[in-house]
């Protein structure tokens, strides 16, 4: 029998992980999954307590996304979009179109999220430039972003630890403040969002002339630690874009496709981004693919003489790859065919409820941040005092590390532990993850 963990050691380099710390481990090596659970070389069963990084919607081996990556590749795997069309992109597209919120009518694809906003920059950025507007060339993102981990991305994110290491390599951006009322605990949210939305008012009202696009993760900043933002904050950040001329661009990577408990979750405030950017559990997990819609105004600004050179020069050798876009119409005709989004609705309750009842008072637990099925249980050493773990003891890998002899994979950032499970997950296994963690907590934060 083959020694996964050792062989996985002498090959791979992982992604978001200090390889000498993971020399010294014993890891998890997953073999097989089905439905909400994953399955590890020994037989060992775990619940999938973040969707295999937030991808996976409605469990591992469905059926239905199953049988259409089946029947597509007894058709194509793949043929370029460059100079020729396939069926799966052109269907696909046209879903996506008729659920995203409205005026949004022309898809680009690529292949992840950071490659979403990678193209979502460049059309804004080019959109300007063929309307004649050649100053129009900054962006504005918020504090504590993150947008992916190309370097157009990285240049709009504000996460230190992730992108300061590559700070030479960026471009000049400009950064508002996010409303996190957990670290103003005596601000009330509703000042808080003001006083961000005026600090940007009075931005784009001195710069609108040079500011070309405002981009935000809707609702949710995710990997920042799960921050929720206030009600209102997204409307507000729309209301001031119109006013001023300036493209809004949802980067709606983490929070689409249900996780805030709506399909989108600019729709929970009626807002009609730009540019919407699209990627994670749009194939329900299965296959990369990556969609930046826009609006006809916006694709019209690229419509010109060749020798114009108003062509979006971009693409990717796998952009509308046939096999991943027929994962994702399966994924998105679950959605209608199972009711998901209406059946979610009472989890997300039970799901707060519990949260509630488990760590409202826990000695531990500083602050519980929850978006539907988006949440964050950010530790602390003295609840009181709001005072933190120290860095080095990096308590949150080690609550999620002690979680897995329950049998449930959690991830953290830093010390908030996420919780972001596949929206198939039923309330027996939700509270599961939830008992664990309490456990787990307790073994750990107060040895």
């Amino acid at each position: 029998m083959r020694d996964w963990v050792e062989l996985d050691k002498r090959y791979i380099w992982h992604p978001f992980t200090q390889m000498k710390d993971w020399f010294q481990s014993d890891n998890l090596i997953i073999e097989r999954a089905e439905g909400v659970y994953l399955f590890d070389t020994t037989g060992a069963r775990y619940i999938d307590g973040v969707s295999s990084l937030w991808v996976n919607i409605h469990g591992h081996q469905k059926s239905e996304i199953d049988r259409a990556i089946i029947n597509q590749i007894g058709r194509v795997a793949h043929s370029t979009l460059l100079g020729l069309g396939n069926t799966p992109s052109i269907s696909l597209a046209e879903k996506l179109v008729e659920i995203s919120p409205d005026g949004l009518k022309r898809v680009f694809y690529s292949d992840s999220g950071s490659t979403a906003v990678e193209v979502a920059l460049k059309i804004a950025f080019q959109y300007w430039k063929n309307k004649g507007r050649k100053d129009k060339k900054l962006f504005v993102g918020l504090d504590q972003a993150y947008h992916g981990d190309t370097i157009g991305s990285v240049s709009l994110g504000g996460i230190d630890i992730f992108h300061s290491i590559f700070s030479q390599l960026l471009f000049p951006t400009l950064v508002i403040p996010s409303p996190f009322p957990y670290r103003n605990p005596n601000t009330e949210p509703d000042d808080l969002r003001d006083r961000c939305l005026e600090f940007f008012e009075q931005m784009a009202a001195e710069r609108s002339d040079e500011i070309a696009a405002l981009i935000v993760e809707p609702s949710v900043q995710g990997a920042a630690g799960i921050i929720v933002h206030p009600a209102g904050f997204l409307k507000g950040l729309e209301t001031i874009c119109r006013k001023y001329n300036i493209l809004l661009i949802c980067d709606e990577v983490a929070t689409g496709f249900g996780r805030t408990g709506a399909m989108f979750a600019c729709e929970r405030e009626s807002v009609h981004p730009d540019i919407l950017c699209l990627a994670k559990g749009l194939t329900g997990g299965y296959l990369p693919l990556a969609a930046t819609l826009t609006t006809d105004e916006i694709f019209e600004a690229f419509l010109a003489p060749y020798t114009d050179y108003k062509t979006f020069f971009h693409g990717h050798s796998y952009t509308g790859n046939p096999l991943a876009c027929a994962a994702a119409e399966a994924c998105l005709d679950i959605f209608v065919n199972e009711r998901v989004l209406e059946k979610l609705q009472p989890k997300i309750a039970f799901l707060t409820d519990i949260l509630t009842e488990v760590f409202q008072n826990a000695p531990n637990v500083g602050d519980i941040r929850q978006c539907g099925f988006m949440v964050g249980i950010e530790l602390t050493r003295d609840k009181a005092l709001r005072k933190p773990f120290p860095v080095e003891l990096r308590m949150g890998a080690q609550v999620t590390r002690n979680i897995q002899k329950y049998g449930v994979i959690l991830r953290p950032l830093g010390d908030v532990i996420v919780i972001m499970p596949p929206l198939a997950i039923e309330n027996c296994e939700i509270e599961t993850i939830i008992r664990s963690l309490e456990k787990s907590i307790k073994e750990t934060c107060e040895t």
